[in-house]
């Protein structure tokens, strides 16, 4: 791991001491609408902050984006009769969200489309996911870890779901606000992280949010899949999808293209660009998208740096300070723009085998990792 000096720690949001308090869990059960209404009742600080913080956000942004408040709820509600018609479902938990939470469905209708209305202009995520199977680590056991990125504002506001619906496996993933879960595993074997990319073909349709959050109920590899492509997605992310078995995949997806990586040596690896070519070819700016490529050949470098991997060794790759501070272990700089003040807020690995994460609650380099099991 690169050092960091002390001149450069005098720049960053980033606490002197590890934090050490682990993030809160809430368990919920029953049927989608219930399920965001118990989410929304026990984190209604957090679902409400960050509604704030999407608003100071828009705020900050006008003089680049020229988009208000108003103006994106405007353009939200474009895109969630999509999600009604597919995933009505999901779109249940956003109103039982809501009505937990004592906020309204288009408020939270905004916060899970923001990539959708605004954020695609800002090339601002910075995440990194990276995958082992049994063939290459020390116990056999299958390891998926990753590193969300995002605006240090909304750090206070991470928290972890245990959530039993009536109609889908159970599943544990972690998320923050007023967003639906989509990072992490469910009892079937399948684990999901996401990772943003930046496709020219996006349009009015389902937001990314709401089509990785149905990918946690698949129940197979080809379901988790299928649901990433789902007709009449707005975008897409990259699904860095494993199986227990030690299937790896990268599902790099935009709103009208597609293209299935396989981990062939029992790695993966993937951050914010497209790596297949024909995907390379929409990619909306690719000449500004040049620390995320140098976080997947440093993530693929360590990883293999060893041929047998533990979980220490997956925390050390997630806590590299290469290219410091647009480094796996991101920081925020306090001299740049609001925009750019971007930071790991969480980093997780998950145990397939164990049916176990083990999580951080801000930067790996300064923040204890705990384990959390899904029942």
């Amino acid at each position: 791991m690169e050092d960091i000096t002390p001149a450069e720690i005098d720049n960053l949001q980033m606490p002197v001491h590890p934090r050490s308090e682990p993030l809160p869990m809430v368990r919920v059960a029953g049927s989608h609408r219930e399920i965001g209404r118990q989410i929304g009742e026990d984190r209604a600080d957090q679902v409400r902050h960050s509604v704030e913080n999407a608003r100071t956000l828009l705020d900050q942004t006008y003089d680049s984006l020229e988009l208000t408040w108003e103006g994106a709820t405007i353009q939200s509600r474009k895109y969630m009769p999509f999600s009604q018609e597919r995933y009505p479902q999901y779109v249940d938990e956003l109103i039982g969200m809501a009505e937990g939470a004592g906020v309204s469905y288009d408020e939270l209708a905004v916060v899970n489309a923001m990539e959708a209305v605004a954020m695609d202009a800002l090339h601002l995520t910075k995440c990194t996911s990276l995958a082992v199977n049994n063939d290459r680590t020390a116990d056999g056991h299958v390891l998926v870890a990753h590193n969300e990125d995002w605006l240090p504002d909304d750090e206070q506001d991470v928290y972890l779901v245990h959530a039993s619906p009536n109609d889908e496996p159970p599943w544990l993933a972690m998320t923050y606000g007023g967003l639906l879960p989509n990072i992490g595993f469910n009892a079937e074997g399948i684990a999901q992280c996401c990772d943003t990319v930046y496709p020219n073909d996006t349009r009015i349709g389902i937001p990314r949010v709401m089509v990785s959050r149905a990918v946690l109920a698949a129940r197979s590899p080809s379901e988790a899949i299928r649901s990433a492509l789902v007709p009449k997605r707005a975008a897409g992310y990259n699904h860095l999808l494993v199986h227990e078995t030690g299937e790896l995949y990268s599902v790099e997806v935009s709103a009208r293209r597609f293209a299935i990586l396989y981990g062939e040596d029992g790695t993966i690896a993937h951050t914010n660009h497209y790596l297949d070519q024909k995907m390379q070819a929409i990619e909306d700016e690719s000449d500004e998208l040049i620390s995320t490529r140098l976080r997947y050949f440093r993530a693929m470098r360590l990883l293999k740096r060893s041929d047998l991997h533990t979980l220490k060794s997956l925390q050390v790759i997630q806590r590299d300070h290469l290219n410091f501070p647009n480094s796996i272990c991101n920081h925020s700089d306090t001299d740049i723009e609001p925009l750019d003040r971007e930071k790991t807020i969480c980093a997780l690995i998950i145990d397939l085998t164990s049916r176990a994460m083990h999580i951080t609650w801000g930067n790996p380099c300064t923040s204890q990792y705990h384990t959390y099991y899904l029942d």
